[in-house]
Formats: structure tokens, C-alpha cells, sequence
């Protein structure tokens, strides 16, 4: 080979390895491989669009009462007012508009649902990490509470602090809060019990780092998969929850209407061929809470550490 060649081969540039994915990456193209998980982000989307977008999709604001007539109670869907409006899904009893009601209910029951999950994760998350990494009295002060919580029905628990604290879209989130905390509290615990022996927590240890910050800082973020997975679940748990308080006459007033509530005020006329009153917003809830558990379900597929490759 002569001199010019082996100059020529020299200064080929070398072939360059395209960069592989990040974990957040996979993450997302693993979970939307599921046909059912992909429809259920989709529809949980459009039902969040909805319930953000409300005030300017909604035919008429159910909160202003002067826009309300009671001439226009019971409409079928399709019906007309005198004004002109169509009611696209009916009106109930005091003349709201059906389809303003759902759009707005939707806004009430996410909101309950996703103030109530966050906020028990916040709480049950770190007692479970205290419970796990200080032992001893601090660990069994928190899972005797626990223990005592989860024997305790959740609706049961939600009944009682509501006849305490009284009706109320806020107070519905605070009963929930208190009646769902304990579930949190023990996976976290179950899963910083496995991590606390490991090599890395104990590195930690060795070079002196303070306690907060080995719960926090190395911990917490190898126990957040599994609160992701119960936070999802929790969301869809709480909304049917919170509409089953609302229909019981517990949950949000008259004045703050949530699918329950909807669901209630039509449920005396269901034999009287009334049926569009409740029938549409329980169609809406169904389809809210069926949306977030196929999501629910295919981030616990996804993040389960037994399905990595």
C-alpha cells in the first residue's frame, strides 16, 4: 500500500454511534405502545382541555344565578329557550344547562381529585420515609397510625371527618386528604425499607451527610415510581369519591356544581323519563375516571422495575 493511501485512511473521520435515548424517552415510547394507554392520554387531554377552557366553552356559567330562568327546568336535549338559546343536553330542575353544568363539574371534580391525591402524597410520602430510615419508635408511631387508618373503610373515614367539618368543595379535599395519606405512607415505607440497606445510603452515612438529606436527596427519588403509579389511581379514586359524596348531599353545594352533584339533582326524575339529567354527567365521569386508570395502569407497566430489559 503505498504512502498516499495510508495518509488518506488516516485522516477518514471515524464513524460516530448515534446517542441513545434518555430514560424519559424510553419511558414515553414504552407507554405508548398500549393502543388502550394511548386512548386513555388522549381522552384524559381533551377531558382537561374541557375542564380548563370551561368559561369560554360553556353556553352559559351555572355559578350566575341571574342567568338562570326557571321557566327553562327539565328541557330535553335539543330544546330551545325563549331567549333563543338551545340546550344542546337539557336542563335539570333549576333550569341549568346540562352541558355548562358538566363543563363546569369537570373543573370541581379534577380539581378535588388532584388537590386531594397531591397533597396526601406529600404527606404520606414523608412519613413513610421517616418511618423507614429513623426505625424504631418514630416507625412504629407512624405505621400504628397507618394501620389504624386503612382499617377504617375510606368512604367511612370521609364521612366522618365531613360530618365534622361540613359541606364544601374544601372540606371534601381535606376529608380525603386524611383518608387517603396512610396508602402512600406504607408502599413509600415498603420501598425505602429496600433502599435504606443499599450500598449508596450507606455512602452517604459514611460521609457524614445530614438526615434530611439522604431522605430527600437519594431516598425519595428511588421511591417516587411507585407513588407516581398510586397518585394516578388516586386521582380517578378521589373523583368518584368526592361525586359520591356530592350525591349522598356531603359534597360540593348547589351553588359549586360537580358531576356528583349533577348526578344527584337528576336522580329523582330517572323513572319519570327524565334521564338526560343524570345520564350525562355519569357518562362524563365514566369516561373520566376509565381514562385516567388506563393511564394509571400503563405507568404502572412502564415504571414497574421488574419489566426493565
Amino acid at each position: 500500500m503505498s504512502e498516499a493511501n495510508v495518509q488518506d485512511q488516516s485522516v477518514q473521520p471515524a464513524s460516530v454511534e448515534p446517542p441513545e435515548p434518555s430514560r424519559l424517552s424510553q419511558g414515553i415510547a414504552e407507554f405508548f405502545k398500549s393502543p388502550a394507554a394511548a386512548i386513555g392520554f388522549i381522552m384524559l387531554v381533551v377531558i382537561c382541555c374541557l375542564a380548563l377552557f370551561a368559561p369560554w366553552i360553556a353556553p352559559q356559567n351555572p355559578y350566575d344565578l341571574m342567568q338562570l330562568d326557571i321557566m327553562d327546568g327539565r328541557l330535553a336535549p335539543g330544546s330551545e329557550s325563549m331567549t333563543g338559546m338551545v340546550y344542546y343536553l337539557g336542563t335539570d330542575s333549576q333550569g341549568r344547562d346540562i352541558l355548562s353544568g358538566m363543563l363546569y363539574g369537570l373543573r370541581t371534580s379534577l380539581m378535588v381529585g388532584v388537590l386531594s391525591a397531591f397533597a396526601a402524597a406529600i404527606i404520606g410520602t414523608t412519613a413513610g420515609l421517616f418511618a423507614a430510615y429513623m426505625g424504631r419508635r418514630t416507625e412504629t408511631v407512624i405505621m400504628r397510625l397507618v394501620d389504624l387508618q386503612l382499617s377504617f373503610p375510606t368512604i367511612l373515614m370521609a364521612l366522618m371527618m365531613l360530618a365534622i367539618l361540613g359541606k364544601g368543595v374544601i372540606n371534601v379535599v381535606i376529608a380525603l386528604i386524611i383518608a387517603e395519606w396512610a396508602t402512600y405512607a406504607r408502599t413509600v415505607r415498603s420501598t425505602a425499607l429496600v433502599e435504606r440497606e443499599k450500598e449508596y445510603v450507606e455512602a452517604a452515612r459514611m460521609l457524614r451527610l445530614p438526615g434530611w438529606r439522604i431522605l430527600f436527596k437519594h431516598l425519595l427519588p428511588n421511591c417516587l415510581a411507585p407513588v407516581i403509579v398510586i397518585a394516578t389511581m388516586q386521582v380517578a379514586r378521589a373523583i368518584g369519591l368526592e361525586a359520591t359524596l356530592s350525591f349522598l348531599g356531603l359534597g360540593a353545594s348547589v351553588t359549586e356544581p360537580s358531576l356528583g352533584m349533577l348526578i344527584s339533582t337528576g336522580y329523582q326524575y330517572l323513572l319519570t323519563g327524565l334521564y338526560w339529567i343524570s345520564f350525562f354527567p355519569g357518562i362524563a365521569l365514566l369516561v373520566t375516571i376509565v381514562s385516567i386508570n388506563l393511564v394509571g395502569d400503563r405507568l404502572r407497566d412502564v415504571l414497574n422495575p421488574r419489566n426493565a430489559s
